[in-house]
């Protein structure tokens, strides 16, 4: 079943494109891996689906429903959750209170409901003895853990994933990839943009690859990593 697809998605800021006339699917239970160099539009197409950015042109679905322009929380609403490049967490607040934010903004109306959920995903990222730490005293790896829990928490069916290996040794590198396809075998589709090809190649189902905000290549891992034109915008030789 096809969960999201676009068709000739753009973004311009101001003359500048950043996303130019992508066309693109996921379908349900995929890992997506979306790869490409610095400044290629990687995180603006993630805006763009997570209702950041309205796009300049081209419509988004989401299982069959237009969500061109809805606004984040409506987006969220829709069950599509996603974490950030940089870390936005709550620092002066403790792992399950950042949790409880999630579960309380998903569909868990009574508070009761929301801390069960929150503490659920608390232990599913395997933080359950640092739930009462302030989220600013955690590791790198740890605060990701919690924007993990917190997204998971909102219950998405998509999960758009933002350099989530990003500054992590080899061993943390490792864990989250055991973590990515736990959350896959929870039957959450995941959306992927990452550098560390050792986890694009290791986890993805197809990659997406674009290049100043054009789509250049896509297919499985094998066939991205044979493709000359990616070889030579990208992953060199």
């Amino acid at each position: 079943m096809r969960i999201c697809e676009g068709e000739g998605v753009t973004k311009y800021f101001g003359g500048l494109a950043a996303v130019i006339d992508v066309d693109f699917y996921v379908d349900q239970g995929e890992i997506v891996g979306l790869i490409g160099p610095n400044g290629a539009g990687k995180t603006t197409f993630f805006n763009l689906i997570s209702g950041a950015l309205a796009p300049t042109s081209g419509v988004i679905l989401f299982k069959g429903d237009n969500i061109t322009g809805l606004r984040p929380y409506q987006i969220c609403r829709r069950r599509i959750a996603r974490t950030f490049q940089l870390v936005k967490i709550f620092p002066d607040m403790t792992v399950f209170e950042n949790v409880v934010l999630g579960s309380l903004f998903g569909s868990h109306n009574l508070r009761g409901s929301a801390q069960e959920e929150a503490m659920e995903q608390i232990r599913f990222v395997r933080l359950l003895e640092k739930k009462d730490m302030l989220a600013r005293d955690l590791t790198v790896a740890n605060q990701k853990r919690v924007e993990v829990a917190r997204a998971l928490a909102t219950k998405p069916e998509l999960l758009l994933l933002d350099e989530l290996v990003a500054g992590l040794n080899p061993a943390e590198v490792d864990e989250i990839i055991a973590l990515t396809k736990a959350i896959r075998d929870r039957g959450i589709t995941v959306v992927m943009i990452e550098h560390v090809m050792k986890v694009i190649m290791n986890i993805s189902d197809r990659i997406i690859v674009l290049h100043h905000g054009e789509k250049i290549a896509e297919g499985t891992p094998s066939q991205i990593a044979s493709s000359k034109k990616v070889i030579e915008v990208y992953l060199g030789t």
